[in-house]
């Protein structure tokens, strides 16, 4: 692998709490794949092998529901990792995975992190940590579901690819907006309807760039009581 993607590896939750010598361990059989957007990287209920690093783009976790519509789970970016649990079982990947743009993963195989695991079971500790963080994030797509209207919804999604910590920004909408209506459990329509009413919170969207008039009154919004942004929209 470049020095780069070993770099971004030990910084990932995956590994930045294992000791120096099991993440060389572990990284030393990991490989590097690249996939070009829309393709599969694996699909739901195929055997898990291997926990993936996302070192450049992004990738999407979704679900195929019994009618045939497609439920997003997550989607990931750089340092990112996904696949622990299952890999370590040996179970069936629960969603199947997409590159959302061109990407770039770093390919860990779960058998080689099991023996250092097995040789130094301080090392669960850091997967533990990956694991929590995916249950957290999850049981925080459950609260914006229940607790936020969706203009807040797309407002916070906004915030998180901010730069700017107050004042104006701009934000470049990483991937389409059909996947970010996914990603929102929204539909497409109710993303236009979202960002219609995010106007007159300070938000400009323009193709795939969203302009924000002030970071800090927009994050009052994310936090303010449902029934009022409602009534603001």
């Amino acid at each position: 692998m470049k020095p780069e993607h070993i770099a971004l590896a030990r910084r990932s939750l995956l590994l930045a709490t294992a000791p120096e010598g099991v993440a060389q361990a572990v990284l030393a059989s990991a490989r590097t794949r690249t996939f070009d957007r829309g393709a599969t990287i694996f699909l739901q209920g195929e055997r898990a092998s291997a926990i993936y690093i996302v070192a450049e783009g992004w990738v999407k976790l979704y679900r195929i529901a019994p009618n045939g519509a497609e439920a997003v789970v997550s989607v990931f970016t750089n340092g990112s990792s996904f696949g622990e649990a299952v890999a370590f079982r040996h179970d069936t990947y629960p969603v199947a995975a997409e590159a959302v743009t061109d990407c770039t993963l770093i390919r860990i195989e779960a058998d080689s992190f099991l023996r250092q695991i097995r040789e130094n079971p301080e090392v669960a500790i850091s997967i533990l940590s990956a694991t929590f963080a995916h249950l957290h994030n999850l049981v925080g797509q459950v609260e914006q579901l229940k607790a936020q209207t969706g203009a807040q919804r797309v407002a916070e999604f906004l915030l998180e690819l901010a730069s700017c910590p107050d004042g104006a920004c701009e934000v470049t909408l990483p991937y389409d907006k059909v996947l970010i209506a996914g990603r929102l459990g929204m539909k497409p329509e109710s993303l236009s309807r979202a960002f219609a009413r995010l106007k007159d919170q300070g938000v400009q969207i323009r193709q795939n760039v969203a302009l924000i008039s002030d970071v800090g009154s927009l994050r009052n919004y994310v936090e303010e009581d449902p029934a009022l942004a409602w009534a603001k929209g």
